[in-house]
């Protein structure tokens, strides 16, 4: 029988729970996680474009078995009018297996002498300043655990959150997302799309190879249109899209992505990271950076507050205070672009993408494009000589988002 008593229980072995169980017992605590699903990396609920950034973060080797495909720029195709194409001249992001990522992150994990569980679905967390009690049924058996910390990384919907009185992300898209066999036109590019067909977010294709794709898109609900109907217009009535898909699906994956972090991301004896505290850029939907520069820190905290046997909110809230000094403000104006760009008409969305299509703007975005932190780029083009066509718009954007 396993230990029944551990100093950090994390819940979820996902990648961000992965990370900090990881960081916790390299910390020095004695670390579990507990994974409701029979298989790490299954079901996939992610696009698995990943940043380099994210990537590294994640200390994972741009050689790993687990990346299929180096992306360097995006085709972005508003309504009407012209691709804008952005180069960004070098690899930015990796096409990754996350069945393999996500077992190549928990095999980091175990190699910490971290304990993993599956097939383990947490049913209650009875909590204290210095002892908290999780109930576990494990492959149909009920168990008791203790632990002195307990790291919440069970997805937008976690339940370590809203047992702790700490609550759900409010706000959250669906997406869906179907790997497809397509022609893409440059393995090197993704491809956006924009507009009222995908309304409220965007969508996109990600080249795995030359002859297959993931083909998704996120949508907000309040425009009343199911992600799996968006889904089938982008593939059948997207003239650019339907040119290039061969009919039938290889895979499908679903997920939500929560837009703004929880207003407090712990409690006594839990700490909530990744999608269940709402670490997720807005702008993107990508979770993966951001959650494993989290993630870092909650192991740490995690652990110091085992070693102190101190558990306590006031404790722990230096790791809300952390994260939020090193992403708050990157998340907060992540949030603003996507408020505004979800507020724009398809013809204003083609002005903007219009005026972007020169050869100064193309640089700047070249220059200082980042996926991870949107905000540099936007700060350098929201200078009004960059496009003195967009003028009204440029100044409703810094209105908005500054």
């Amino acid at each position: 029988m396993k230990m029944t008593e551990y100093d950090v229980i994390v819940v979820g072995g996902g990648p961000i729970g992965s990370v900090a169980a990881r960081y916790a017992a390299i910390n020095g605590s004695k670390t579990l996680i507990l994974e409701d699903h029979a298989f790490i990396g299954s079901p996939v609920g992610c696009t698995g474009l990943l940043s380099t950034r994210a990537v590294s973060e994640c200390e994972i080797g741009p050689s790993d078995s687990s990346i299929l495909n180096s992306v360097r720029g995006a085709f972005i195709h508003p309504m009407q009018g012209d691709c804008l194409p952005v180069d960004g001249k070098k690899t930015k992001a990796y096409v990754v297996s996350r069945k393999i990522f996500d077992r190549k992150l928990a095999a980091k994990a175990l190699e910490e002498d971290v304990d993993l569980w599956l097939n383990s679905r947490v049913t209650g967390i009875e909590r204290s300043q210095n002892k908290q009690k999780v109930s576990v049924v494990r492959s149909g058996e009920k168990q008791v655990l203790k632990a002195k910390v307990v790291i919440g990384a069970d997805g937008v919907r976690s339940q370590i959150a809203k047992w702790s009185g700490l609550g759900n992300v409010i706000e959250v898209l669906p997406g869906i997302q179907a790997e497809v066999p397509y022609q893409s036109d440059d393995t090197n590019f993704v491809e956006l799309f924009l507009g009222s067909q995908v309304p409220g977010f965007f969508g996109w294709t990600v080249p795995v190879n030359e002859s297959i794709s993931r083909v998704g898109m996120a949508v907000d609900p309040k425009y009343g249109m199911p992600a799996h109907r968006v889904l089938e217009n982008l593939l059948t009535k997207n003239k650019h899209v339907a040119s290039r898909y061969s009919a039938g699906k290889l895979d499908l994956v679903m997920g939500g992505i929560p837009l703004g972090p929880l207003e407090k991301t712990y409690s006594d004896g839990v700490i909530i990271v990744g999608d269940a505290a709402g670490q997720v850029k807005p702008t993107s939907g990508g979770g993966i950076y951001t959650g494993a520069v989290c993630a870092k820190i909650a192991g740490e905290i995690a652990a110091k507050a085992a070693e102190q046997e101190n558990s306590s909110a006031s404790f722990l809230s230096e790791y809300d205070r952390q994260w939020r000094a090193k992403l708050g403000k990157e998340l907060a104006m992540g949030m603003r672009i996507h408020r505004f760009a979800a507020g724009l008409k398809d013809k204003e969305i083609d002005e903007l993408i219009g005026s972007m299509n020169n050869s100064t703007i193309l640089d700047t975005i070249t220059r200082y494009g980042d996926m991870d932190h949107p905000s540099i780029l936007i700060k350098k083009m929201l200078h009004p000589s960059k496009s003195v066509h967009m003028l009204k718009i440029f100044r409703a954007f810094a209105k908005a988002v500054l």
